[in-house]
């Protein structure tokens, strides 16, 4: 019943342009407030596609933190006023879910978990390994937004403790030494994707 509901929403996204979700031309550089506009009309298309059914808010949220990167109040408000639903139940659903972020994320999250079996073998020292080496309390993006860290309660892999989850994938029994190896490994990637520019 769930793959087919997948398969349904894959479907029915499959009705939007490509060319409409990648803003036109790739060699148009357009403005800061043509981009805003394509993103809000993108989200247009989605909400037009998902409100036809009762209880799609948060697939509506998922899909507009896809496209803005994170759910600022104003794109929360816009929902709020497209889907007439309450300004007060869509912050509920961004405030409760740990998924939304209503502040802009890095490329990278680094999560750290802090459940009992990682606190007990040394979470605390990975996180203050990522504090000091990125400048960051954890909840923080670095400010070329490239990292941002996280601390997360129990992910269910205590016998990999300790854990840091880096875009969803998992690194068990880190040590302080593989983080910063991981940290410059992405930094190496970017350094990489920059000189190809």
């Amino acid at each position: 019943m769930a793959q087919e509901k997948y398969l349904n929403e894959k479907a029915r996204e499959s009705e939007i342009p490509e060319s409409f979700v990648y803003g036109g031309i790739p060699e148009e550089k357009p403005d800061e407030k043509k981009i805003q506009e394509n993103k809000f009309s993108e989200l247009d298309r989605y909400i037009n596609l998902y409100t036809k059914e009762p209880g799609q808010l948060i697939i509506i949220l998922q899909k507009a933190q896809d496209i803005f990167g994170h759910l600022p109040e104003e794109v929360q408000t816009y929902i709020a006023e497209k889907t007439g639903t309450p300004v007060s139940e869509v912050n509920g659903v961004v405030t409760f879910y740990s998924l939304f972020s209503t502040e802009p994320r890095g490329k990278y999250t680094l999560d750290i978990c802090m459940g009992t079996a990682c606190y007990i073998k040394g979470a605390q020292e990975l996180m203050d390994t990522l504090k000091d080496n990125l400048q960051v309390d954890a909840g923080e993006t670095t400010p070329n937004r490239l990292f941002t860290v996280k601390s997360t309660r129990c992910i269910g892999a205590c016998g990999l403790a300790p854990i840091l989850v880096v875009n969803g994938e998992v690194h068990g029994n880190a040590s302080s030494g593989e983080v910063m190896k991981i940290i410059q490994k992405y930094r190496k990637g970017e350094d990489s994707e920059s000189k190809k520019h």
